[in-house]
Formats: C-alpha cells, structure tokens, sequence
C-alpha cells in the first residue's frame, strides 16, 4: 500500500510540475515552427505551431534541412525554416505595458541547395535593430555550435502590434535570410533598477530597457532545461567554462531536507536548483586571502551591460560570518556583502543588479566578476559565495542590440579544413596512402580546436545536448574579430583572440621602456626563444621578459604555445603569464619575475649559495606538483615536453615554478594513450621511448624529470662530453651507479653526510623508476609528488615517517587515513594553489599531497 501511494505521489508530482510548465507557456505565448506545415513536439514536449498564419509578406519559402546534425535536441523546431528573398515581417498581437522574451532560432543548414555561407541578414523587432549583417553559419562555427539561439528581452511597449522583420544583407551577392523558430513569451517585471559600477551613488533605469540574454549560468551546479525553470522558459548552464585560470574554488549543493524559502522575492526570479547550489572559495582561509573567484566573458564592446548575482547561503546562519567583496571589471561593484545580512536567515535567496560600461578598445571587450574575501571587516570565514549569474546587454541609444559576427580561430579553420580533406579523401578511396605526419598534425589541431573552444567537458553530469562551452544563445563576439593589438586586427597575428583576450597585450614602446631598450646589462637569461631581460612595469613591479630572437622560425611557435597554454593556466607551481607584445616584427613575453632564477644556478656553474638538501627536496616536490597539475589537475591533459633544470624557476621564497611552454602539446584523447609528433626536447633528458618511436605521452615528462631528480642529486649537467664516454649521459652513469650500489660516490660533494639514508634509498628508487625504458614501467607524477613528500618526511621525522611506511603503502591508505589528512590535498585545480609548502606542514604529520587521487586521470 506503501509504495502505491508513494507512486500516486510521485505522478500527481510530475503532473504539477508539467501543468506548470505548460501553463507559462499556453495562452498568450506563441511558440511557431518556422516553415513548417503542422509544427510538432520537441524533446522537452513542447507543442510548436505553424508559423504562417503570423506572415505579412509572400517574399519567403519553407524549406527542410538537408541534413540533421546529430548534436540538435530535437528536429522541431531546427529541421524546417523559413527563407526570406527579400525583407519580410512577422506580425504579432502583443500587450501594452507587457514584456516579452523573443527567443530566435536558427540552424545553419542547406536549405533548397542554399549556401548556409550566404545567408547574412538584419533582424529589428519593434524598432529594436536585433542583428546586423548577421550570419549564423560564422557564428555557428566560431562557437563549434551546431545551432544557435538568440534571447531579447523586449521592454513593456506602448503599441498592440509586434513586427520582426527579417532582411537580407545588401552587403552580400545573393543574401538571404532564415528562420527555424520563434518564441513570443510574456514574463512578469524582472528588471528595476542596477547600481552602476563605478558610481556608486548611481543607479541606472533597467526596467525600460531593451536588452539581449548574453549569460545565464546556474553557478556551482548543472545545466537547468527550460522545462526545469521557474516558469518563464530559460535555460541555465553549468559556470565552469568561465571561471579564470585554474581557480575553480569548491561547490556546494544544499540538504534534500532544506527548504528554499522565497522571502519578499518572487519565485520566478530563478528556479529553486540555483539556489540549492553554490560556488565558494574552500575551506583555507590564508589561501582564499590570496586569491579572486573570477569568471570571464566575452562580450561587445560600446553597450552597458546588466549584471544580476544570485545568492542564497544554506550553510551558515549569522551576520558577519562570511562577507565579501564583488568586483565587475577591476571596479569594486559592492564591499562587504554579506548573504545572511541581506536576507535575515538562511536558505532565503537574493540578487543583486549591477550596471557596467565596456569599452571598444584593444582586449577591453570582455567583463570580469570577482569575489574576494573582505579582509577588513574581519569575518568569521574568509570565503565568498555565489549561486547563479546573468549577463544582459542593453540596447544603446540607437535602440540597437546588433554586435559584429565572431571570427572563427585560425587553428579551428585550419583543423575543420584538415577534417573535411580527410573525410572526403576516406569517401572517395581516391587517395592510396596519407602521410602520417599530416594525420597527427590535423588530429593535435583538432585537440587544440576543441581545448579552446569547447571546455565544457572538464565536469560530468553536464547535460548531453549542452556540449559546446558557450550557452547557445551566446555572445555574439565570442572570439571578436575587432580586437585589435597595438592598432593591427589580431587575425593577422599568431596568437588566437581567445588566448589573447585572457592575458595582457603590451605595446613596444612599452616593453622598450621596462627593459631601457632591451638593455644588455638587465639580461638575466639567453635560451633557444632569446633573452630575458629584467624588466620594470606599472611603476615598480619586476617582470622578466623574453624577447624572442628576429632570426629564429621556431620561436614563432614557441611565442604562439606559450600564450596559448599559459593563458589558461594559473597555479602556484607554473609560473605565470602576465602578457605579451607582438609588434613592427618584435615577439615578447611577460612573465612574474623569479627572482632566485633558474634551478641549474643553484646547483653547479655558478656563484651562487649551495642548496641545502632540504632545499632540493622541496624544489622537487614543488616542480612535481606543477607537472602533476599539467597532466592531470587541468582542463586537458598537457604535456610540458622540455622538463628540465632551466626550466624550473624558483622565486623569492623558493617556491619551485615550472617555465616555458613553447614546446607543450595537449595529450592524446580517451581513445588514444599517445600523440605522434616529431621529436622536440632537450638531448640529455630526451625520452629514448619518444625519441625511437615519435609518439609522445605524459611519461616522456616522467622520463625527463628523472634526469632532473639525478642532477639535483649529483649537482652536474645532464650531458657532460668532458667527461669518460659511460659517464657523458647522466641518466645512464646514474643508473649504472645505482644498480651497482655506489650512487653515493657520485652525489654532490656539498651533500655528503646530510642526507638521510633511508631518504637517499626512497629518492634515488624514485628517479630510477622515472628512468625505466619504457613509459608504462614509469610512475605517474602523482606516484612521484607522493614519494618526494615521502622522501622528505624520512629526512626530516625518519622515525615516523618509517612507522608510516611500515604500515601502509601509497595504495594501502584507507578512508580514514585520507579523510585524516584532507586539508592538505587541496585541488590541483585551485589558482596559485598555497599547498602548503612542505617545510611548514610535514612535521610528523601524515601529509601527502597526492593520496586522494595517486593516480590523477
């Protein structure tokens, strides 16, 4: 009886929830099938009608797409449209003092052997410019869409009748425009009034304005169907594509038996699964201090845009337990926000508006919101909270919502390209053989294509129709094509516009400046790319910048790799990217100066103090942690490929970071467990497994970072033609030695009688393992992190480290055991990640870094 009743439950429940639904959208909502005879019933259930009836002009055809990608959700409404020849309109009955979502859909197909390239079009709904020269076709594909929504929201008007009117480009032979569907849906009142950043005395009239669904994320939490939304149709995605650098904070989800109570706010504001999950900054206080919970966007420049910010504290309960402060474009937006004092009590939402400017000018159009702990009110939790997040533009005073098409990367071109020669020469069996290295290079194009542009796959349980990283009703500029560097278009230069939008682009004359004129005396380096000289920016903050050499091709590719993998990546032990300068046939990186240089300087050939053993151990570790990041920690696997002494910097506080990405590839995908490339490293800690067969893995990192463990080790160069011809190579009298039992003739003399035997045997295994022959006989690096970490507890507490290692294994530690020691395996993934330098912490305690994920992927 028990379960019959849970079972009338559960349906009167799907009931309700589906009458909801249906209600929000029946009566005065027009949801029309464009160029479709009878409509139909898309995946969601929603009934689309014919759009006919509602046609003012005879200049259009219907017309069934070709073919249906297999990414579409649905064949209704995207598989018939409607073809305009020449500007026609739509006339719909609407309400006075009513406003509107006008949601527009297209999916550029081949339409009665239309070109989908030709269709360019303007779309103005009630004197409100919607597009200009649009085209779906560039924007699909510079978004790797399959399809495309557009979402306006058109303020209360004073007129019963609505035209959109759709109309070929002139600016285009044989134009057209299309139309797969169109929704018309009255919504209550969202918008009042957004304070204005920058001015905070202001406030700016929202309620009257036109404006364009750019974002809508459900922060912390899943993508959220239309069908889920608290009545009014909107689709929520998932805000971890946004988030900046590495430092993706942790998420929360409220208890099953918590109520969401909407308190003085209506509850169509948002649905009830945003505010049941959340995105914070973790449980470290001293790490949240030191860095901003940031999401990115790309967007048009010259339109003001409106911010709204969700919030709804489920866990905590008093004032003054966690305030923060909301930054919008570097401009404070509101100091000290507190959840709990806005609200009264928990589990209560609330939002925010905020209004903000953005300029047209060179890598201005995009907006930037961040949380940061208020460090000044002094709160109980240095954290910062947020639950959903939208992004409107509105309309200028041209009453215009029009932004340029995206251009789509040349490395996605080229990939899509190197993809259709390859499918077409498989169909038509007329081409014999294909070179192998053409192959590999259309597949690592394609690799890094869809690292760039479709990050969504970083997080499970997103939403399979979801697959693309942008919302589908995205930004109309995602990768700008008005960008400019020092005057140029950015097209013309050998960095994406995505990677260039993330970092800092610097003039020459800039750069000129901060080195004195590329000053011979500020030189601190000399590589394959060129020197680094030490530089000054911004008044006083040092800098180290590498200007590349004019007479070197490589470094072309070097400077490209650097800014497209640095760009992205933010973590305490790789170092950081602060921009670039790529003018009058100049190429220069920024970097944050280092100013204790490179690892080798500290070891041998210079004048430099000794390192202690410590001292190597936690340089170690650290450079483990950074490449562990790079294979595992990341959105995508990379591998660093030129894993050396050189490149393992080290900073005021001796802080290992891991340096110059110029050879890095994106590792292989789930299907393949290498890359094939040529051959590119560095001789002496080459991987001979790489080196024979061209077929690169993340062990070929492992491999190169054994060489490095035995020069610290040894404090000698990894190739030495001075020396008898077994010892030349390192790794290879290294091994030799310690097959034999005698590496401790061979240590660093300034080492002897300091390191701890048992130390010593756990080091040198580690770098032994590193140097096996074949990749899949290496640890991971996760397996070496650990080992380090374990190396260094022998070192500095022998006896309880050794009670440890006696006990139980890196493979044997169980629940507890990890549970234990939690607060110390903080996410690889955390910006400028703190980890807890293991000088401060591996105090006898059981600390390892790397338990709860040993094997990382």
């Amino acid at each position: 009886m028990h379960i019959n009743t849970t079972h009338i439950l559960l349906s009167l429940l799907c009931l309700s929830l589906a009458l909801n639904f249906h209600n929000a959208v029946s009566a005065d909502s027009l949801i029309l099938g464009c160029g479709s005879a009878s409509g139909g019933t898309d995946a969601d259930g929603r009934k689309w009608v014919s759009d006919s009836a509602y046609l003012v002009s005879d200049e259009s055809i219907s017309a069934t797409a070709q073919s249906q990608d297999p990414s579409l959700p649905s064949p209704v409404p995207y598989m018939s449209a409607r073809i305009f020849s020449a500007e026609s309109s739509y006339k719909f009955s609407v309400k006075t003092n009513q406003r509107y979502w006008l949601r527009l859909h297209f999916y550029p197909s081949t339409y009665s052997s239309l070109d989908p390239a030709d269709a360019y079009f303007s779309v103005v709904a009630g004197g409100v410019t919607l597009m200009t020269n649009f085209s779906a076709s560039i924007t699909a594909q510079a978004l790797t869409q399959a399809y495309i929504v557009r979402e306006y929201s058109l303020a209360p008007m004073d007129f019963e009748i609505l035209n959109v009117t759709f109309k070929p480009s002139d600016q285009h032979k044989g134009s057209y425009a299309f139309v797969n569907g169109i929704e018309l849906v009255p919504i209550p009142d969202l918008f009042d009034k957004a304070s204005m950043v920058g001015f905070s005395d202001q406030s700016l009239d929202v309620g009257t304005a036109n404006l364009q669904t750019m974002f809508r994320l459900n922060v912390g939490g899943q993508y959220i169907p239309a069908s889920n939304d608290s009545g009014l149709t909107r689709t929520w995605y998932d805000d971890s594509p946004y988030l900046y650098g590495a430092a993706f904070g942790v998420t929360s989800e409220a208890s099953d038996k918590l109520k969401i109570q909407y308190q003085g706010m209506e509850d169509y504001v948002a649905p009830v699964d945003v505010y049941r999950t959340s995105r914070s900054m973790g449980p470290d206080p001293k790490l949240n201090q030191n860095f901003n919970l940031t999401w990115v966007f790309q967007v048009d420049g010259n339109f003001t845009y409106l911010l709204r910010l969700h919030f709804c504290e489920f866990i905590l309960t008093k004032i003054n337990q966690k305030v923060f402060d909301i930054y919008v474009n570097n401009q404070t937006a509101m100091a000290s926000a507190d959840v709990i004092a806005w609200t009264g009590s928990k589990a209560v939402p609330t939002y925010k508006d905020y209004s903000v400017y953005v300029t047209d000018g060179a890598g201005d159009e995009e907006l930037w919101v961040a949380l940061h702990p208020s460090i000044a009110v002094k709160p109980e939790y240095y954290d910062s909270l947020l639950n959903g997040l939208e992004v409107f533009k509105i309309s200028n005073a041209n009453k215009s919502l029009a932004g340029p098409n995206p251009t789509p990367s040349d490395m996605l071109v080229k990939a899509e390209a190197a993809r259709s020669f390859a499918s077409n020469t498989k169909s038509s069996n007329s081409v014999i053989g294909v070179s192998a290295g053409g192959i590999a290079a259309a597949g690592i194009a394609a690799a890094v294509c869809i690292v760039l542009y479709q990050r969504k796959n970083r997080q499970s349980g997103t939403d399979s129709r979801t697959a693309s990283w942008l919302p589908l009703y995205g930004n109309s500029h995602s990768t700008a094509s008005k960008s400019t560097i020092s005057g140029r278009s950015t097209a013309s230069t050998h960095v994406s516009t995505m990677a260039a939008s993330l970092c800092r682009h610097f003039s020459l004359p800039e750069i000129k400046h901060a080195t004195k004129n590329f000053d011979e005396n500020l030189v601190i380096g000399v590589g394959g790319f060129g020197k680094v000289y030490k530089g000054i920016i911004d008044g006083g903050t040092k800098v180290a910048i590498k200007r590349s050499n004019p007479s070197s091709e490589q470094g072309v590719n070097e400077f490209q790799t650097e800014i497209e993998m640095l760009s992205k990546l933010r973590h305490r032990h790789l170092v950081s990217l602060i921009g670039y300068c790529e003018e009058d046939g100049e190429m220069a990186l920024v970097y944050d100066y280092m100013a204790h240089g490179t690892l080798r300087e500290h070891l041998y050939k210079s004048n430099k103090p000794h390192l202690s053993w410590k001292q190597r151990l936690e340089i170690c570790i650290g450079a483990a942690r950074g490449l562990h990041y790079l294979h595992t920690g990341a959105k995508y696997t990379i591998i660093h490929r030129d894993v050396k002494t050189t490149n393992i910097l080290v900073d005021e506080k001796w802080v290992a970071k891991v340096s110059d990405f110029g050879l890095s590839k994106t590792g292989p995908d789930i299907n393949q467990n290498h890359v094939s490339t040529v051959v590119k490293g560095s001789f002496g800690y080459l991987d001979p497994e790489y080196f024979r067969r061209q077929q690169l893995t993340e062990k070929s990192d492992v491999y190169s970072f054994g060489v490095v463990l035995f020069e610290v080790l040894c404090a000698r160069p990894a190739l030495n033609p001075s020396l008898p011809k077994e010892q030349v190579s390192l790794a290879d009298w290294a091994l030799h030695c310690q097959k034999k039992g005698i590496l401790e003739d061979i240590i660093d003399p300034h080492l002897k009688g300091t390191i701890n035997p048992e130390c010593l045997k756990k080091f040198a295994d580690t770098a032994e393992k590193c140097l096996s022959d074949h990749g899949l006989d290496r640890p991971s690096m996760g397996d070496i992190l650990w080992n380090l970490e374990f190396a260094l507890q022998l070192q500095e507490n022998p006896d309880g480290a050794k009670a440890i290692s006696e006990r139980e294994t890196p493979e044997e530690f169980n629940h507890n055991n990890i549970m234990g020691i939690h607060r110390n395996t903080l996410s690889l993934g955390n910006d400028d990640s703190d980890m807890n330098e293991a000088s401060d912490d591996l105090n006898g305690s059981e600390v390892f870094s790397q338990i709860v994920k040993p094997k990382g992927r």
